[in-house]
């Protein structure tokens, strides 16, 4: 039996559901459109302007073209991030035609009506390696096995936990430089949400807050490095592929609310069936 400390809880702006809701839908539009509409043969650069021109049609505003943090070489550039087979994170556009059998993620954040939401998918272009699917099946796995723990009075460190356990249960280790973070005004807020974590530990979540769980997996050991020419995309140091996947929640007293959910996607598969 683990007993919680009660912990102070930070004043944050929370927004209703229905402020919430319509930056959810667009990010889930817009990457359900470019799932649906990738394929062989687009160019990196393509599916960004692709993805502002779906912003500009929408009076959005990118979270990510002014983006500058300290891991970042400069100021992203563009409107989206396209990581491509070992290209696993902040995959920053580049001339690049994609081939049959890559696997790319894409992850997306916009501020729609002064709040933000983000997300991400991973999927195959052309006939897929049965591999790749499963990677993508079991990062979903391990994101939504963090989901089912979310609800007011739970803690960023039950989502870690659950995280850590169901990537180790698949058989991957798992890279704790990222995860998962709060949303609100802006892209990234408190508090940081984990993909490894000890249940009962780190701040407490309360109903009406925005976050969201992002894991990552390679079948491999998990190191990461920055790609040299273009100061931003994390690769897998052997090489090895890897798959993404990220959902902006509304904590509520009990189940999570999926902003970010697409309606083509496949039924959720969590630890908890």
């Amino acid at each position: 039996m683990i007993l919680r400390r009660r912990r102070r809880r930070a004043t944050m702006e929370l927004p209703t559901l229905e402020q919430a809701r319509p930056a959810g839908e667009f990010v889930a539009s817009v990457l359900s459109h470019l799932r649906r509409t990738v394929d062989v043969g687009w160019n990196l650069l393509d599916i960004d302007a692709e993805a502002h021109r779906m912003i500009r049609e929408a009076g959005a505003t990118s979270c990510y073209i002014d983006y500058h943090p300290a891991f970042g070489a400069s100021s992203f550039g563009y409107v989206i991030c396209t990581s491509v087979n070992d290209g696993i994170l902040h995959g920053r556009p580049r001339d690049q035609v994609l081939e049959s059998g890559d696997l790319i993620s894409l992850d997306f954040a916009v501020e729609v009506e002064g709040w933000v939401a983000d997300s991400c998918v991973s999927f195959v272009v052309g006939p897929p390696r049965p591999e790749d699917l499963q990677l993508i099946r079991d990062t979903e796995s391990v994101m939504w096995a963090g989901i089912d723990q979310v609800r007011a009075g739970a803690t960023v460190g039950d989502i870690g936990h659950a995280v850590m356990n169901e990537a180790h249960r698949l058989g991957y280790t798992i890279n704790d430089r990222f995860g998962g973070h709060g949303v609100g005004r802006t892209m990234h807020e408190a508090p940081f949400v984990p993909n490894h974590g000890t249940p009962g530990s780190g701040p407490e979540l309360v109903a009406g807050q925005l976050i969201t769980v992002e894991p990552f997996l390679s079948p491999t050991p998990d190191e990461l490095e920055v790609d040299g020419t273009d100061g931003w995309t994390q690769r897998s140091d052997d090489g090895s592929r890897g798959a993404h996947a990220e959902h902006t929640l509304y904590v509520t007293e009990g189940e999570p609310i999926v902003l970010t959910a697409r309606p083509d996607d496949p039924a959720p598969r969590s630890s908890l069936g």
